[in-house]
């Protein structure tokens, strides 16, 4: 635990953002103190809600330990969110603190929050002023609720089931970390968004287990290789368009780089292309671990780099604590081999998780106690190995980030010029997939490269940038059933036929 760390080892370096640096001592001291600004001084109870809007910096850490030793509700916001989609999230969320650097203190006082507390001066005197007593073990925990989209365009709150005391959630976080290589050996380097669930929750749990983190504030392919020799980096995390970033990097630097610190590169959260992971492993060794999960259930898989090659495209066999098996449309399970709606089995917990203030979408994911699904189509093989082969809720995952149609077509659909919008992803060699919209035009309307500029930048001003189409494709009319059923699949089939996956 960081407690443990704090005593034997109080002057090592636990945290580290390349600007600003904390030791194990002051890692929990300022924690400790998070917590008591938390319930004293702001008055939450547990079970309470906070959020973070924020970019990758030492805070971060230190106020998501702060909410969990306070037994808090703390939700990470995505800062790339448009000002109306980070107002609906802390609407939603009911949080009554915000807590948000310099860069996003407009949106911050522009939300719905009771109060905002900017990190900077304005946190240090309020830590300051706090108590450092330490908060008791048997008391209760607080958790990260982070925000995934759904088909129906809104965002909703994931919370996972919790331990009953504090004590047995760092413990959770210890173990979590141990099953998945994150056993605290050496140096974590943090490469995305800290207000994804992956990158964060995986540093956490190797840092629970005594691994110091460093924090890169923005990603860039060449500093990364330059902190993992320097540093001698243990453990990282990674989505598949930084290594194409990394492959595309000048052979000199490539060839200068010593990979032989490394022992776990975890990554996930996107496709990869065969021919980039079987580079990375060529480059960096078997060190590559993919995993496949999702916010609602964390890491259900896993597959080291030999079985991959052994068993190329799968995301691996479950872990002890799960079964996934697929189910046909009438939900009933399939035999090996055959595609369906994959569904995980937690062994021991008949509540995995459970979606903040929407009972219908929480139960709608279960096909009974402990089985969920989060709407992934795939088969699974008579070894017990998952392969993925498309996504029932039509979700693009580009360059790691979730991205939902019905969110982005719900924007486009308000055009003037647009009679009828989809949305879907096509691949992309970098990130995966990319966004694309087929658009069907209003009467008079004549598809021009000018009127796909307009519709863009109309998009740009409503939507995060991520969000974005990368392009249009004009149609005569779009496919749809008498119902009002678009068969989307007919458009995306288009640029999926000859890739040999669908995702």
């Amino acid at each position: 635990m960081i407690f443990d760390q704090a005593k034997a080892n109080p002057a090592g370096l636990a945290l580290d953002d390349l600007t600003r640096q904390r030791t194990w001592a002051e890692l929990v001291d300022r924690s400790t103190r998070a917590a008591h600004l938390l319930r004293d001084e702001l008055g939450l109870r547990p079970d309470d809600h906070a959020a973070l809007l924020m970019g990758n910096r030492v805070e971060f850490v230190e106020l998501t330990l702060g909410a969990m030793l306070a037994g808090i509700w703390l939700t990470p916001i995505n800062h790339h969110l448009q000002a109306e989609e980070i107002a609906y999230v802390v609407q939603d969320s009911g949080t009554r603190v915000l807590f948000a650097d310099a860069e996003h203190e407009t949106i911050a006082r522009g939300s719905a929050a009771r109060h905002v507390v900017l990190v900077g001066d304005e946190l240090e005197r309020a830590l300051a002023g706090a108590s450092n007593a330490p908060m008791p073990l048997d008391g209760p925990a607080g958790a990260t609720m982070i925000y995934t989209s759904g088909t129906s365009g809104r965002p909703k709150g994931v919370k996972r089931a919790r331990q009953a005391t504090l004590g047995a959630a760092l413990s959770a976080a210890a173990n979590s970390g141990t099953a998945l290589g994150l056993d605290g050996s050496g140096p974590h380097l943090i490469t995305g968004p800290l207000y994804h669930a992956a990158p964060l929750l995986f540093a956490i749990y190797d840092q629970t287990n005594g691994a110091p983190i460093i924090i890169m504030p923005r990603w860039n392919a060449a500093q990364t290789l330059r902190l993992i020799q320097e540093r001698q980096v243990r453990h990282t995390h990674m989505v598949p368009t930084m290594f194409v970033r990394l492959l595309q990097l000048d052979d000199s630097i490539r060839n200068a780089f010593d990979p032989s610190s490394l022992r776990l590169v975890l990554h996930g959260a996107a496709p990869i292309a065969p021919s980039v992971k079987k580079r990375m492993i060529e480059w960096w060794g078997e060190v590559l671990v993919e995993y496949w999960g999702a916010t609602e259930g964390g890491v259900c898989t896993l597959v080291n780099s030999a079985d991959w090659h052994a068993h190329p495209g799968t995301v691996g066999r479950p872990l002890p604590n799960f079964e996934v098996f697929a189910v046909d449309d009438r939900r009933e399970r399939l035999p090996p081999g055959e595609v369906g709606t994959l569904y995980c089995r937690h062994k021991h917990l008949a509540i995995v998780f459970e979606y903040h203030g929407a009972p219908e979408k929480t139960a709608a994911a279960y096909l009974e106690p402990g089985v969920f699904t989060t709407g992934d189509i795939g088969r699974v093989d008579a070894d017990g190995y998952v392969y993925l082969t498309d996504r029932k809720s039509s979700l693009i995952i580009s360059g790691g980030v979730n991205i939902y149609p019905a969110e982005v077509e719900q924007v486009l659909q308000q055009h003037p010029a647009i009679a009828d919008v989809a949305v879907f992803g096509i691949p992309d060699d970098e990130w995966g997939e990319a966004v694309k919209a087929a658009v069907e035009l209003a009467d008079g309307q004549q598809p021009s490269p000018q009127l796909e500029a307009e519709i863009l930048a109309f998009a740009r001003e409503h939507l995060a940038s991520y969000k974005v189409p990368r392009s249009i494709d004009f149609e005569r009319a779009l496919p749809r059933h008498p119902t009002g059923k678009l068969y989307t699949r007919l458009l995306r089939d288009r640029y999926w036929k000859d890739r040999g996956r669908n995702i």
